[in-house]
């Protein structure tokens, strides 16, 4: 019988690696809008200067919808409508143990000014010692 005389082949075969890695980048291309969390609010346009916060402290964002509901984007709560009552109940302890957190709303264009207003009383009253407007540029 003879021996093959074939030596061993080193070369590592990359083409299977970069059939998956372009097929998770797909995948990941495809499923990356739809991760996009948040409250379909539609932003007044207007020209103004961007709110500082500072970079390692995260906002708490209160946003209003159309039909005046409220919701808390800071914490697992973002997608939960809240009362008013409970909301501001959240703000206060968020406030009372971090008093230079920065308040936002963020409201949709068509609702009631009297609504907004109010929140941003309410959240006053709770500790914020000011509270901002989140719009979009123009």
């Amino acid at each position: 019988m003879a021996r093959s005389k074939r030596k061993p082949m080193s070369d590592i075969n990359v083409v299977p690696y970069i059939d998956v890695i372009l097929v998770l980048l797909i995948i990941f291309m495809v499923t990356a809008p739809m991760l996009t969390q948040g409250i379909k609010i539609d932003l007044p346009q207007v020209e103004s200067a961007p709110v500082i916060v500072e970079q390692n402290q995260e906002p708490l964002i209160i946003s209003v919808d159309l039909n005046g509901t409220y919701y808390m984007e800071m914490s697992s709560l973002s997608q939960d409508p809240l009362e008013l009552d409970f909301l501001l109940e959240k703000t206060e302890g968020l406030l009372s143990a971090n008093p230079q957190l920065a308040v936002l709303v963020r409201a949709d264009k068509n609702v009631e000014y009297g609504l907004v207003v109010e929140l941003m009383a309410a959240l006053r009253s709770a500790g914020a010692s000011g509270v901002g407007l989140i719009t979009e540029d123009l």
